[in-house]
């Protein structure tokens, strides 16, 4: 899910002009968990089991979530190789590049060329054709006027949630302070200097 609608419903009711927006990794996350659903159905349903170390499926679970220009030549001769040999059916290539086409939707830079990709990424949904696909292709859909905010403005949540999982890590660890307004005063002063910088 790219977002929570009771929040955007919330934002549409009490903020009408608000201009709302999806995070990259909020987007990019479904793609990832859409082709790790695919590669533990298929192995499911060809071997009746969880996938072990010994399937060469399972051995490349992390090259398939790794985006394809960061990958290696050998890594991606070994995706190949893996979608040649152990995917005959394509489902799972085809889920892999359902995902890799949402992410070339993100770094489009204007309306115009999100738009051709998303025209794409739907052929790729439709050739696909597995319930997985289906259902991201409904949720970009669904999100679609605040997937066009974030192409547009650019628009991000990385330095807020990048405080949270600060304050969250220093509030685990408990940084030695007994005093709650001491501790309170030491995390909104360090989430300040990191806004800052």
């Amino acid at each position: 899910m790219f977002g929570t609608a009771a929040f955007r419903k919330a934002l549409r009711m009490w903020l009408p002009r608000t201009a709302v927006s999806v995070d990259h990794f909020h987007l990019a996350m479904p793609g990832n968990n859409l082709v790790t659903e695919v590669r533990q159905r298929l192995t499911q349903e060809t071997k009746g089991r969880r996938g072990r170390a010994k399937d060469p499926v399972w051995a490349i679970r992390m090259l398939l979530l790794k985006a394809d220009e960061k990958l290696s030549d050998r890594a991606r001769n070994r995706l190949q190789t893996v979608f040649d040999v152990d995917d005959p059916t394509g489902k799972l290539q085809a889920a892999w590049e359902v995902k890799e086409q949402l992410r070339l939707l993100l770094r489009t830079g204007s309306l115009a060329d999100a738009t051709a990709a998303k025209d794409k990424l739907q052929q790729l949904v439709e050739r696909a054709g597995q319930p997985e696909t289906t259902r991201l292709w409904r949720t970009v859909c669904r999100w679609w006027k605040e997937i066009e905010v974030l192409i547009v403005t650019g628009a991000t949540t990385a330095k807020v949630e990048s405080n949270n999982v600060s304050i969250k890590a220093r509030k685990r660890v408990g940084s030695g302070y007994r005093n709650t307004g001491n501790y309170r005063s030491h995390t909104l002063l360090t989430s300040a200097a990191r806004t800052a910088a």
